[in-house]
């Protein structure tokens, strides 16, 4: 790394406060502070150093108390700061004041991930998805962004055009909000549309979910061959993947990956994103990747089924995936009919998990050979449409080879010739 790489490094204080009269989701703890560290890693800073206080109720003012504020400065000129970043959530007069107090940037745990979502999409809809969010964060703190003017308050020539343009920018990204939510809008139109397709050719989705950083990625490329960077850091794939898998050679599904999950991911972050994670709704079957190695893997798994629960898909068929089995030892993961234990690295258990994958979703299809007169054509066209058509010979009968299911057979059982026996009750009047 060059010296300019390493000064152009934005260094950062962390900051944390545990209050008995804040929500678990709102606190910050050592686990928290630990993960925002990382979470500071994969925006491409730096930690400088770390303050924590617990306190009975946050300062309306500045949010830490006063003297965790000199404290929190006195660290920032010390250790030569640019930013200090905020494990709980501020109210923009809170985030104001603060940076007013240290002289430096203040961010809290929100401002960061949405930095990390913004670097790392990559698809117009990732990039849409996060400048909704982004916007919908900054709204509300635009008063933060004029401190040129609340300085020369009273000022001749500073009231009036402060305020004027404080409001135009109000309603400039009220106007980019509303845009952008046309526009996922119609981008929920379009994944209604290629859903529909899906469905009338019967491909069952698999979506994959899980806390970020569990293994889900290497999983899709293990099974897939897909080539998704899969690094050791937190929100290092944002953009939905989609791959075809064959579990058999009569079932095959679609493997989707989705963004992870994080403690605390900020409200308006779910609801831009929505328009991705619906699919997890009109999936056929989740797999929810567990990192088994480690320690926190309950409290991260009760995330992930929380924010399962908040999208509408707690009743979609799972299958709990414990990844990174070989790095813990196996009496300590769960056992259960609905539960595998795998490496996506080395392949461990990944037969058991398409075994599992293939219990839920095979829907009895076999491969047949149809002989079908030529006055019955119409046939072939259904086939092409519902069924999934391998080969068509013309001789003296349409000769097609074709993956067809129970249902579809019970139309076709005149024209089987080979691959598939009618139960008794397909005879039947």
């Amino acid at each position: 790394m060059t010296e300019e790489n390493k000064t152009n490094i934005n260094r950062a204080v962390l900051a944390g406060l545990n209050a008995r009269c804040l929500p678990d989701e709102e606190n910050a703890d050592e686990t928290s502070m630990e993960e925002l560290e990382e979470l500071l890693q994969t925006a491409g800073g730096v930690c400088v150093g770390t303050v924590f206080q617990n306190k009975d109720t946050p300062d309306p003012r500045t949010f830490l108390g006063e003297g965790k504020v000199a404290e929190l400065k006195e660290l920032v000129g010390a250790m030569g700061a640019d930013m200090v970043i905020v494990d709980n959530p501020l109210s923009p007069s809170q985030q104001r004041v603060l940076s007013e107090e240290l002289g430096v940037q203040v961010l809290d745990r929100a401002a960061l991930i949405l930095d990390i979502f913004a670097q790392r999409a990559r698809t117009k809809e990732g990039r849409l998805q996060v400048e909704l969010a982004q916007y919908q964060y900054l709204l509300p703190r635009l008063l933060g962004m004029w401190t040129h003017l609340e300085r020369q308050e009273g000022a001749i020539g500073t009231r009036g055009p402060g305020e004027t343009q404080l409001e135009t920018d109000r309603r400039h990204i009220r106007r980019k909000i509303s845009k952008l939510r046309e526009e996922l809008e119609q981008v929920r139109r379009v994944r209604a549309t290629q859903r529909s397709r899906r469905e009338k050719n019967e491909v069952p989705v698999v979506a994959i979910v899980g806390y970020t950083n569990a293994g889900k990625s290497t999983l899709l490329n293990r099974l897939t061959g897909a080539d998704i960077p899969a690094n050791n850091r937190l929100f290092d794939t944002l953009d939905t993947t989609t791959r075809t898998l064959e579990i058999s050679d009569t079932c095959t599904v679609l493997l989707s990956d989705t963004v992870g999950f994080i403690r605390k991911l900020p409200h308006h972050l779910v609801e831009a994103f929505k328009a991705t994670l619906e699919e997890l709704s009109y999936a056929d079957l989740l797999l929810h990747v567990i990192d088994a190695s480690n320690p926190e893997w309950r409290e991260q798994a009760e995330v992930v089924e929380k924010l399962i629960a908040e999208l509408g898909a707690e009743q979609t068929p799972r299958i709990d995936v414990f990844n990174k089995c070989d790095k813990c030892p196996a009496e300590i993961l769960p056992h259960g009919a609905d539960i595998v234990s795998i490496s996506a690295k080395t392949g461990q258990g990944l037969d058991e998990l398409l075994e599992k994958i293939g219990g839920h979703l095979d829907t009895g299809a076999c491969r047949v050979e149809l002989s079908i007169p030529y006055d019955k054509g119409g046939l072939v066209d259904l086939l092409h449409r519902e069924a999934r058509v391998e080969q068509v010979d013309y001789g003296e009968t349409i000769q097609v080879t074709a993956v067809c299911t129970p249902v579809q057979l019970g139309r076709l059982k005149d024209y089987v010739v080979s691959g598939w026996t009618p139960p008794k009750e397909f005879w039947e009047d």
